[in-house]
């Protein structure tokens, strides 16, 4: 992904003819270096990001009215080559999202088995139905019934109840209402943990059954998470029985930062049901593009809840510690899983890169917007200040990513 990032800036920067120095794949004394056509490719010991060095980048070099230099170049072209490398980033996570929809994707499911409806389907639905057919397809778990409907066309929905056959006819206009109004059948068994939040740092494994909450008895999954996120406390006390064993956690709770003050421990429900399904070029060109959309949407909603809940950076930051955990966490699931991690990855270094932070992509484009207003370049004295505080800025972000990581780590081993 690095590389993708550098050779966007290098591409952009070949197209305005700038001369390119170096191209290398991490910082500070290179393992590996080779020189070809005049570009001195390398890749270096500290393997945190990496950088394009080209002519006259730098406003204090000397040759930056040079033929070929960066600087000697027009503000809006200075632009599109440092807007380049986050944009390389889109174009990677795209196609692996595209990649992904195409390979054989690994679902899981609930059973389709319901356990409650809402207002008026009520009467028409009892906890213990269970979904056989949908518009005369077999359907495989509860979501892949209710995706099944469509708010088209008039539905047919079969059901088994107490050994009898049911068949209902479902209106296109009551479909939107029936899929928010069904729960299916849920216990209270943890499924994927997410590395890093409090559940992890518990020691919670994968087919926990979670039995009590501050020693009230648990009846199902809907029964624990309500417990959970309405909570008053700071922490719960999470009685777990794990195979033939009965443990209890102590587990702090923490915000989830895209829903304001709601708990979260950060599990996600065990999914019984499994199988796989796949998506034609176009439907996944489809399927891939709304899911670059979408993550885009979410990371910088993300960001901006952050940023008014700084206090929640904690724990939500991550560093090459959590990338690797979770790495082999969503690997399990199969090879399109991690593509889609990957994505994700890109899109992180997209948005991370063009962050109005002097010495990252987008303080450069800042600083050319600016410069494209006034009409004349920003004071060099104002431009060394900038990219020195942008500079530690960067540094302790990653300084307290790691510090981060590590507390996370050292609590899950301590609960193992």
């Amino acid at each position: 992904m690095i590389i993708v990032h550098e050779a966007g800036h290098l591409l952009a920067a070949r197209a305005f003819k700038v001369s390119i120095e170096t191209f290398s794949i991490g910082f500070g004394k290179p393992i590996f270096n080779k020189v070809i056509n005049g570009i001195n490719y390398r890749i270096s010991w500290l393997p945190l990001g990496g950088y394009l060095r080209m002519k006259g980048e730098n406003p204090d070099d000397p040759d930056i009215h040079d033929e070929g230099a960066y600087q000697s170049k027009a503000w809006w072209q200075r632009a599109l080559i440092a807007f380049a490398g986050p944009f390389a980033n889109l174009i990677l996570a795209l196609f692996l999202f595209v990649i992904s929809f195409m390979l054989p994707q690994k679902l899981e499911d609930q059973v389709p088995v319901i356990q409650s409806a809402t207002g008026r389907w009520t009467q028409i639905f009892v906890p213990g139905d269970s979904l056989t057919t949908v518009n005369g397809k077999s359907v495989r778990g509860f979501s892949d019934a209710l995706s099944k409907l469509s708010p088209k066309t008039n539905n047919t929905l079969s059901l088994r109840r107490e050994g009898r056959s049911i068949r209902l006819n479902i209106a296109a206009s009551d479909v939107d209402s029936l899929i928010s109004s069904l729960r299916p059948q849920a216990k209270a068994i943890v499924g994927d943990i997410t590395p890093g939040y409090p559940a992890w740092r518990a020691g919670l494994r994968e087919k926990d059954l979670i039995t009590a909450i501050d020693s009230v008895q648990i009846n199902d999954w809907y029964d624990m998470r309500e417990r959970i996120t309405e909570s008053r406390d700071g922490d719960v006390l999470v009685s777990i029985q794990r195979g033939d064993s009965l443990l209890t956690r102590h587990i702090i709770l923490e915000e989830n930062v895209l829903y304001g003050s709601q708990k979260m421990i950060g599990v996600t429900q065990y999914m019984p049901v499994r199988y796989s399904e796949s998506y034609s070029p176009v439907q996944a060109l489809k399927i891939g593009s709304l899911s670059t959309l979408n993550m885009i949407i979410m990371n910088y909603y993300g960001l901006y809840k952050l940023i008014q809940k700084p206090e929640t950076l904690k724990s939500n930051i991550g560093g090459p510690v959590m990338i690797v955990s979770m790495s082999q966490s969503i690997g399990q699931k199969g090879f399109s899983a991690l593509l889609m991690f990957f994505a994700g990855i890109s899109i992180m270094l997209l948005i991370m890169n063009l962050l109005p932070i002097p010495i990252l992509d987008g303080g450069h484009i800042f600083f050319c917007l600016i410069e494209g207003i006034i009409k004349r370049p920003i004071p060099l004295r104002v431009q060394d200040i900038a990219q020195r505080i942008g500079f530690f800025i960067l540094m302790f972000l990653m300084v307290y990513a790691f510090y981060a990581d590590i507390e996370k780590l050292l609590l899950r081993l301590i609960h193992r």
